[in-house]
């Protein structure tokens, strides 16, 4: 199952580099819906992705898209 999760590329501003992870519906419906996720939990449903990401907004209208971001200086140590 956790072969269906995609992954964006990353994309970045002057503070940031984000990336999106869309889950398929069997995964999606573990998640909560209006909270965010600690590392522990995503990772605990099969979402892949070195140190430093953060999963900091819950975009309503498509649950199933998780949206991960982490400063840029811990891109280059990760």
């Amino acid at each position: 199952m956790t072969d269906q999760i995609c992954y964006s590329a990353k994309y970045n501003d002057e503070e940031y580099e984000y990336r999106h992870v869309i889950l398929p519906k069997a995964i999606a419906k573990k998640v909560v819906k209006d909270k965010l996720m600690t590392e522990a939990e995503w990772r605990a449903i099969g979402v892949q992705q070195s140190r430093g990401w953060v999963h900091y907004m819950v975009h309503k209208p498509e649950p199933h898209v998780l949206l991960f971001r982490r400063k840029l200086e811990a891109a280059t140590q990760a």
